[in-house]
């Protein structure tokens, strides 16, 4: 008798079938949660953009400080490309560290001269699905547009005027801790977002 009842505690502390179909209901739609997520690859193309985007931005100030000259770095929406010359022409081409770029397929297609793709140049074109917008509409960013770190570093727009602290829609906050320029890069509902200061030009991210 005590034999079976202890056999009978022993099945009693098992899972019975309708917690088992719980489990495999719940391990199922977590499952399939994080394949989405995993398979679902915007997220990562677009941090991966915002990344290169701001390595490109900083080794554009620091080659400009390293020279002692300015060095301009086209914005025109499509890509970002470290140049010479405002003209960001064949002859102010920056080659790439290492002699060459991430050769993307965007890359290649926003990063040409002469109708040709410039695999040497440090230059990044923007993936499709990642849409790329500044604070405000300003023509340091689209057709045409670019901005420029003079030999100290410091940034400077289009027109040639340093850039300054943006203007805060927040009452209170000192104009100094205000940086000089944010891009947003999106893609869905990711975004990722840089900042560039006044004065240092230092390129973080932005929360």
């Amino acid at each position: 008798m005590r034999s079976g009842g202890v056999a009978s505690r022993q099945r009693a502390d098992g899972f019975t079938i309708v917690e088992l179909v719980t489990v495999i209901v719940v391990v199922g739609i977590l499952g399939a949660i994080g394949a989405a997520r995993f398979f679902d690859n915007t997220a990562f193309e677009n941090r991966a953009y915002a990344d290169q985007v701001r390595s490109l931005l900083r080794y554009a100030q620091k080659m400009a400080i390293a020279q002692n000259r300015s060095i301009f770095v086209r914005s025109d929406g499509n890509s970002f490309a470290v140049c010479s010359n405002a003209a960001c022409d064949v002859n102010g081409m920056i080659v790439a560290p290492g002699g060459s770029n991430n050769g993307s397929t965007a890359t290649k297609q926003y990063c040409q001269q002469g109708n040709a793709y410039a695999a040497q140049w440090m230059c990044i074109g923007r993936p499709a699905n990642v849409a790329v917008a500044a604070e405000a509409t300003r023509p340091e960013l689209g057709n045409g547009g670019f901005f420029s770190f003079d030999g100290l570093g410091r940034p400077y727009n289009r027109n040639g005027t340093p850039m300054t602290s943006t203007n805060d829609q927040q009452a209170g906050v000192p104009m100094a801790n205000l940086p000089a320029m944010t891009l947003t890069f999106s893609s869905g509902t990711n975004t990722a977002r840089l900042s560039i200061w006044p004065e240092t030009g230092y390129v973080q991210n932005a929360p």
